[in-house]
């Protein structure tokens, strides 16, 4: 059997191609993600497991309600996560623990029952910026502390959980 290939090699340029496949979806298409505290419960919860879509951006607009994982503005080297929830231009204001944009009340069916949390604002969203906030509001380190973030700071749309087993599905 001349010139045909032994397995051992057959075996060796398989797994070259699905190291090199598995570092292009990493790096350019889809990531995981650990989630290692409480600040988006209960969309979110500590030691849930995420897929994180970071191509959408690229063809698409952040929207409103997206949940995201971005570069800690203080911090780049740490990824954080949070919900987008006003966009540029938008004037976002928290009164008596309910959320206002542009001056209308916004439902927020994501948050935990009973939440009250503090007053901000109001402040208008820069150019080119996003207000993030985590849905568990008491124990979030967010933009209202930091600040809008700016869109280069985004890593991508969390879309899936896929562990635990029992919370596998769509992030809403």
């Amino acid at each position: 059997m001349q010139g045909s290939k032994s397995a051992f090699s057959e075996f060796l340029e398989s797994i070259i191609i699905a190291i090199i496949l598995a570092t292009v979806i990493r790096v350019f298409l889809f990531q995981p993600f650990y989630i290692p505290s409480g600040s988006m419960e209960p969309t979110l919860m500590p030691g849930d497991r995420i897929i994180v879509n970071k191509l959408v951006y690229r063809y698409s607009e952040p929207e409103r309600g997206d949940v995201v994982v971005f570069k800690y503005p203080l911090d780049p080297e740490k990824d954080y996560i949070k919900r987008i929830v006003a966009v540029s231009g938008e004037r976002i204001e928290v009164d008596d623990g309910r959320l206002f944009i542009n001056y209308e009340q916004v439902s927020e069916h994501y948050l935990p029952p009973g939440l009250i949390y503090n007053d901000f604002g109001p402040a208008e969203v820069p150019a080119g910026q996003y207000f993030v906030m985590g849905d568990n509001r008491n124990n979030s380190q967010d933009s209202r502390i930091w600040g809008p973030l700016p869109r280069d700071n985004f890593v991508g749309k969390a879309v899936i959980i896929f562990w635990p087993l029992n919370r596998i599905g769509l992030i809403q």
